[in-house]
C-alpha cells in the first residue's frame, strides 16, 4: 500500500516542526528586545570590575576560563564548548543580551538568578566580562 506525498505531508511538517523547536547547539541564542535594551545600571569602576571578577572566580571560570576564552577545567565535559568572550561576536552584544544569558541560561550553561539572586552581581559579572579582548 503506497502513501501519498500529499496525504503524509501534515506528518512530515510536524515532525520538521518538531524538531527544530528544540535548540540545537550553534543554534543563535536570541534574547527578547526587552532584555537585550536592558541598561546597565551599574556604572563600570574599579570596584564593580574587581567584585565581578571574584564572581567569575568562583562561579563562571571553570567553564568559561581564566580569561573568558572557554577553555576553564570543565568545558571539556561540556556538550557544547562555552564561547571566547573576548571575541568581537561576544562584545558586540549590548549588556542587557549579556544580563539576560548569564541570568536564565541554556543549555549546558546554567542559570544563575537563583545563585546571584541580586542582580548587581549579574551586572558585575557583565562589567568584569568587557575587559576580556582579544
Amino acid at each position: 500500500m503506497k502513501i501519498s506525498i500529499l496525504k503524509s505531508s501534515p506528518f512530515l511538517l510536524a515532525t520538521a516542526f518538531a524538531a527544530l523547536s528544540f535548540a540545537l547547539p550553534g543554534d543563535p541564542w536570541v534574547v527578547p528586545d526587552k532584555n537585550a535594551k536592558t541598561p546597565n545600571p551599574i556604572k563600570t569602576s574599579a570596584q564593580s570590575i574587581a567584585d565581578g571578577k571574584a564572581l567569575w572566580a568562583k562561579n563562571c571560570q571553570s567553564c568559561h576560563g581564566k580569561a573568558g576564552e572557554g577553555d576553564g577545567s570543565k568545558a571539556a565535559q561540556l556538550k557544547t564548548l562555552p564561547p571566547s568572550f573576548a571575541s568581537a561576536d561576544f562584545q558586540k552584544q549590548p549588556d542587557g543580551a549579556i544580563f539576560y544569558k548569564t541570568s536564565e541560561g541554556r543549555g549546558d550553561m546554567p542559570s544563575f538568578k537563583k545563585k546571584l539572586p541580586d542582580a548587581e552581581d549579574i551586572w558585575n559579572l557583565v562589567n568584569y566580562m568587557r575587559t576580556f579582548k582579544k
